[in-house]
């Protein structure tokens, strides 16, 4: 800090100096005593070392009071230090200019965002409504195009339930109940919803019951595990999918087509979609990163081990918070 002090005021300093040898020098050529000249040098460099003291405090003061204030600059400027001059006094209006040129995009941005969220959640209830009525449609008659169309009304509804969980997870009011599941009647839950989906692809499932009893909400556990089901049925051709533990960790594990080595850390990235969304044409990218949120905010841990070919495993840590065999 007295460094950058020092830097401030260098100008000043040279300047004082140079005046000290002008005169040092002056009374040298007439032949003047110099010693007069030192002993004012010595009074001068007292009371500069007096002044310099003074201002190099102030400065302390006000650099202490900039740095307190850097950590609240989002809520307020009031508290700016008193301006020394006009040139400061340009600089704090400066500031307070863009402060509340700030504050007023921000207050437009949250508007403009509520608003947004307002309608998409207002869609997604009202969209409900004709997707159930599709669902009754196709099953007042029974036959394998109906069936077909309704494992689409499926992916739809799922979409939807996405758009849904992700205005959910960024409002401040999402509501969490965490307390002890059966982890197996949650994954239970969620394999019914895809059972008829795993029959039209003809895909095996291997359910082994892990008889954990885990710390969670349900609701946003069972969105995760549904979301990575769904994932593993579109990306596996054929084969199976086995779902079972290892200890505290539930492992989703495919046979399906595997994700390249290059796209593996990325693909938590929200809208990253990689070699195989490319491919796909109707991947979204924003899957695996909602459920890497969820999972955060429930204190879990997601990593995904794969490669081309040769299938894919998801394991949820869910001992994090606390994981009890029952």
């Amino acid at each position: 800090m007295l460094y950058g002090y020092l830097k401030r005021h260098y100008k000043i300093i040279i300047l004082v100096l140079l005046f000290i040898t002008v005169f040092a020098l002056v009374f040298s050529l007439y032949s003047l005593p110099v010693e007069a000249v030192l002993y004012a040098a010595v009074i001068c460099f007292v009371i500069g070392l007096i002044l310099f003291f003074i201002g190099y405090l102030r400065y302390v003061h006000n650099h202490r009071a900039l740095s307190d204030m850097l950590s609240h600059v989002g809520v307020s400027i009031d508290d700016l230090p008193l301006p020394r001059g006009a040139l400061e006094k340009d600089y704090q209006a400066l500031l307070r200019a863009l402060f509340n040129e700030k504050m007023r995009a921000e207050s437009v941005s949250d508007t403009a965002r509520r608003d947004l969220i307002d309608y998409y959640t207002l869609w997604v209830h009202q969209i409900k409504t004709p997707i159930a009525a599709m669902r009754l449609i196709l099953q007042s008659e029974e036959n394998s195009q109906n069936a077909a169309l309704a494992m689409e009304l499926f992916k739809i509804e799922q979409y939807v339930e996405m758009v849904l969980q992700y205005l959910r997870l960024g409002s401040s009011s999402t509501d969490y109940v965490i307390q002890k599941y059966d982890l197996d009647s949650i994954i239970r839950q969620s394999v019914r919803k895809y059972a008829k989906l795993f029959i039209l692809r003809k895909i095996e499932l291997d359910f082994t019951e892990s008889g954990l009893s885990v710390l969670t909400d349900e609701k946003w556990l069972s969105f995760v595990i549904e979301q990575l089901l769904s994932n593993a049925l579109k990306y596996t051709p054929t084969g199976k999918v086995s779902i079972y533990s290892e200890g505290t960790v539930l492992v989703i594990e495919d046979t399906g087509i595997g994700i390249k080595a290059e796209d593996l850390p990325r693909v938590f990235e929200k809208g990253f979609t990689g070699y195989n969304g490319r491919e796909d044409k109707i991947s979204t990218g924003i899957g695996l990163y909602l459920c890497k949120r969820i999972l955060d905010k429930l204190s879990h841990t997601i990593t995904i081990e794969s490669a081309t070919g040769r299938g894919t495993r998801v394991k949820i840590n869910l001992s994090s918070i606390e994981s009890m065999p029952e």
